[in-house]
């Protein structure tokens, strides 16, 4: 199969179909052999009757529906597990992301090569207060921190190879940050293109300016995970060696002055309680590390949610 079309989606009713009838035009155009696979993130409007619809009226279609709100990261995760095609895209399914950027984006990647490609909305037909400045901030501190020199990192419009989507998984709030996970995991071919922003013509925006609070800190999330997710000892162990190690010599120091200089009591400067208190937190990162290590061979899955029917 050519291209598998992954679209996330919660109380979308009223573009579900348009947004069908568009995907299946072009696909169709191109010669593709393709499905379209929809996540019901938990709606609770039509969506789901609407995805039936559509399935029985095209075998293409497929899809599963969340028995209550995941959030987008579930449904890409559980998107990219029923996935067969060879190149994976991925699309908002609120009309705004347009389906006719599918042909370059999958030549992109069975062409030229692109393990992962991501959409940059040049143009938006955003909110400017609410959208345009705070994202082109909250890239700006992206590119900073990961690295990545991506114009748009949240873009919802993006391609991928068949083997990476496979080989990472995304939980949480971290579909924000897919190009760092993909980077980290080896993947370190991507591309951007600049596409389409259609202003959006059904329903309301599903996302507020929390992620603004919350986005910094998931991405900081995943660079420490990527780095000492599976040896935490490496940091914990490493911070907590050094500041014991500085609070006993410190601590000996003292001894030493007091010996062989008679100065005054060692219980009396304040040095003495600043070595005691950098032993004792030398000591807890050094065993957090160590539990961390134990945890980490033993950690359960982190994507843990119920779908309640799929097609």
């Amino acid at each position: 199969m050519d291209i598998s079309v992954v679209i996330p989606l919660y109380n979308e009713e009223e573009s579900l179909t348009e947004l069908h009838d568009w995907i299946v035009r072009v696909l169709h155009k191109n010669g593709y052999s393709y499905e379209i696979i929809f996540i019901d993130d938990g709606s609770n409007d039509k969506s789901w009757e609407v995805i039936q619809k559509l399935h029985q009226s095209n075998p293409n279609v497929h899809a599963a529906r969340f028995q209550r709100n995941y959030g987008k990261s579930a449904g890409l995760n559980v998107g990219f597990e029923m996935s067969k095609g060879n190149v994976v895209i991925t699309m908002d399914a609120d009309l705004q992301d347009s389906p006719e950027e599918i042909p370059e984006l999958y030549k992109m990647i069975h062409e030229e090569g692109y393990d992962l490609v991501s959409g940059w909305k040049k143009i938006r037909h955003d909110n400017t207060f609410t959208k345009n400045l705070p994202s082109k901030l909250y890239n700006s501190v992206n590119r900073m921190i990961s690295g990545i020199q991506l114009h748009d990192m949240n873009c919802g419009l993006k391609s991928y190879k068949s083997d990476v989507i496979k080989n990472i998984e995304v939980y949480g709030e971290m579909h924000r940050y897919i190009p760092v996970i993909a980077k980290w995991s080896g993947y370190s071919k991507i591309g951007e293109k600049v596409v389409q922003h259609q202003a959006r013509k059904y329903g309301v925006s599903k996302f507020g300016l929390s992620r603004f609070i919350y986005g910094p800190l998931d991405l900081l999330t995943i660079m420490f995970m990527s780095k000492f997710g599976k040896r935490p000892m490496h940091f914990f162990g490493v911070i907590g060696s050094i500041i014991s190690f500085t609070g006993l010599m410190l601590l000996v120091w003292l001894s030493v002055d007091k010996i062989l200089f008679n100065t005054t009591g060692i219980a009396n400067r304040p040095a003495f309680y600043l070595g005691i208190l950098m032993v004792i937190v030398g000591v807890q990162l050094f065993i957090a590390g160590f539990l961390g290590e134990l945890i980490s061979r033993n950690s359960p899955e982190r994507n843990v949610y119920r779908i309640s029917e799929e097609l």
